[in-house]
């Protein structure tokens, strides 16, 4: 197979391999969102080619600029300069009249748009779906909160972490009898901005053929539940309320990490087929035989002694040793990297799975790479995260507002806190 991957980018500049306009381009969306979802999911759309205008308060803007620490030079967090690439930042009082009026210009241009304020926050300001639409019936508006917009959670403060318990992901994350423990990723924060994608594009198709947009609720609660799939089938198939497990599978062993002679490193044999290999490969043909371990069910059950078996013929090598005979055997294996070692691996930099981006204080910044590839139209790296209203007066010159109407609206508190 030919390889098709982008090449690895080090500048703003569209990618060689581009043949064709980025697919969202001529797409504006407006991202009035803040901390990880929201900005997320705008980042994603732009990567793709969107105008993605950010509307943030004036005096501090998005808080994750100065809340996330691991500071830099500037004024924003290293986390900040990960969430907001190829997007502008125009700075907005939504609580004034002369900022609403400038807001609601731009939503006149806009195809989507995007918030995650507390249910009702919008509304109350007169920004909400209903009233926008009035004036853009073409209008994607998509709300993030952290229980969606109706329910009695509704009102709650929406947080990864809340979301993750009240779910019950937590409730299956860590080891049996540990106290509990979170994912250690934001899974309901990104999962929650993936389905955003997933129903903002979704929507933008419908609006092809019927010409009027829609809105969408978009909780973290809700996708957090439906990563649920193999922990509420035990419950719905069998009546156990599921358990943590730690790093294995409940639906297949062995299937975890196990330890060698230096550490740990992870391995599989979820079906039938690739446990008798295992067994022929460690030399160990009576574990085939012993009911304990004769089928998934029974080595589901019998799974702690299974490990233990294990683990005294992996104890005669190292970790790196196993990973190489397993892989080379054709059993899944891998090791434990940290993040470091995971991005400083030759296959991370192979996938382009970090870029540095040119900023005008930084220098040049770091950047998790684009998680999918496209082969003719590349996510392309053309801005770095804005500066807190660096794009303002831009905006509004597009917007036809000239330097005497701005003047006006910022005497009227349209731009200031």
């Amino acid at each position: 197979m030919p390889d098709t991957l982008p090449p690895r980018s080090d500048a703003i500049a569209p990618d060689a391999q581009a043949t064709r306009a980025l697919p969202l381009s001529g797409i504006r969306v407006l991202d009035v969102t803040q901390v990880m979802a929201g900005p997320f999911a705008g980042m994603m759309l732009a990567d793709l080619g969107a105008d993605v205008i950010k509307v943030e308060p004036p005096g501090g803007g998005d808080q994750t600029r100065s809340a996330m620490g691991f500071k830099m030079k500037g004024p924003d967090s290293m986390g900040f300069l990960n969430l907001n690439r190829n997007k502008r930042s125009i700075a907005i009082n939504l609580k004034s009249e002369a900022g609403k009026a400038v807001f609601l210009k731009l939503v006149e241009t806009a195809d989507v748009l995007i918030e995650n304020y507390r249910p009702g926050v919008m509304k109350r300001l007169g920004l909400g779906y209903e009233d926008l639409r009035t004036i853009n019936p073409r209008l994607i508006y998509a709300s993030i909160s952290g229980f969606g917009q109706s329910g009695p959670w509704a009102m709650r403060p929406g947080f990864d972490l809340m979301a993750q318990a009240m779910s019950g992901v937590m409730s299956v994350t860590g080891h049996p009898g540990s106290p509990p423990v979170k994912a250690g990723v934001p899974v309901a924060d990104i999962g929650c901005a993936l389905f955003t994608l997933y129903a903002v594009l979704s929507a933008y198709i419908g609006r092809q053929k019927s010409g009027e947009g829609q809105y969408i609720d978009a909780a973290l609660f809700d996708a957090a539940m439906a990563f649920s799939i193999w922990d509420i089938s035990e419950y719905w198939g069998t009546g156990r309320i599921p358990q943590p497990v730690g790093t294995s599978n409940r639906m297949s062993a062995p299937y975890q990490a196990v330890k060698a002679s230096d550490g740990y490193f992870v391995m599989g044999a979820p079906s039938q087929k690739l446990w008798l290999k295992l067994c022929e490969m460690l030399e160990r043909p009576e574990l085939t035989t012993d009911p304990r371990f004769v089928d998934i069910p029974a080595r589901l059950a019998n799974r702690e002694v299974l490990i233990e078996e294990l683990e005294k013929t992996f104890a005669t090598k190292t970790a790196e040793e196993w990973v190489e005979t397993m892989l080379a055997a054709g059993l899944p294996a891998g090791r434990m990297n940290t993040y470091p070692e995971a991005f400083e691996s030759e296959h991370a930099q192979h996938r382009a799975m970090r870029m540095e981006v040119p900023h005008p204080i930084e220098g040049s910044v770091p950047n998790i790479g684009f998680p999918v590839k496209l082969s003719a139209t590349p996510q392309q790296l053309r801005r770095h995260a804005p500066l807190l209203g660096e794009h303002t007066e831009d905006l509004l010159a597009e917007l036809g507002i000239d330097a005497k109407a701005a003047e006006t609206l910022r005497q009227n508190g349209a731009f200031a806190a």
